[in-house]
């Protein structure tokens, strides 16, 4: 089956309106390896946006491409009621 298209414009506006929210993230690393967190979307550039993960006591920063995103290595879903 065919995934639906969407376009990089509309993954940038999907990530603009998640920004200083609490996510659920899903990465893809390769090789069988999937790495599963809950972050905060810190800050958006033109070609990337950066994320907070609260690892063992302190907060630390990932950067990731909207590419990333469109291309299903990196999926992202909103916490309800977070």
């Amino acid at each position: 089956m065919r995934r639906k298209t969407i376009s990089l414009e509309e993954v940038k506006n999907r990530i603009r309106e998640l920004k200083g929210q609490y996510i659920s993230m899903a990465i893809n690393r390769g090789r069988k390896k999937i790495d599963y967190f809950n972050a905060i979307i810190d800050n958006i550039y033109p070609s990337v946006f950066t994320v907070k993960v609260n690892a063992v006591n302190q907060l630390d920063t990932q950067t990731f491409s909207y590419f990333d995103v469109l291309c299903g290595d990196v999926e992202i879903e909103k916490i309800p009621g977070a």
